[in-house]
């Protein structure tokens, strides 16, 4: 809705579109949220595009592991320590294409906690504003 109010145009596709590859590469901003982990992958993303990961997906499994995160040290301590690690609803290799994006995990959730915490306090503001100054009890 924020990008409708500033005349963006927006499209909106699910897992089952017919050719999702070919609308998402023209997208400049795509946000995936589609709860399957490594779904997007990199012919999915037009080169130099946000792209915002909101899904998280735990890994448990070696295979899996592997087709997203072979030679990457650092998960791999992660995954040998937890036996599982975190991926977003993109493929990793897909933000090397991408201009900016949010990442897995570490992006959008932190994210939404801080836009929710501000939100918070200006609600609580403007509550005290049109009030008087007062707590009042809910």
């Amino acid at each position: 809705m924020l990008l409708l109010h500033q005349n963006a145009t927006v499209t909106i596709c699910h897992s089952k579109t017919r050719d999702l590859g070919a609308i998402t590469r023209q997208a400049d901003i795509l946000v995936a949220a589609i709860g399957r982990a490594g779904f997007i992958t990199p012919e999915m993303v037009k080169p130099g595009a946000t792209v915002i990961d909101v899904g998280i997906n735990r890994i448990t499994d070696r295979a899996e592991f592997d087709r997203f995160f072979l030679g990457d040290a650092k998960r791999e301590a992660t995954f040998a320590k937890r036996g599982s690690t975190l991926v977003g609803d993109v493929h990793p290799k897909a933000f090397e294409l991408a201009g900016a994006y949010t990442p897995v995990p570490g992006g959008v959730g932190l994210l939404t906690v801080a836009m929710l915490m501000a939100n918070t306090v200006r609600a609580t503001k403007m509550r005290r504003e049109s009030s008087g100054g007062g707590a009042k009890r809910c």
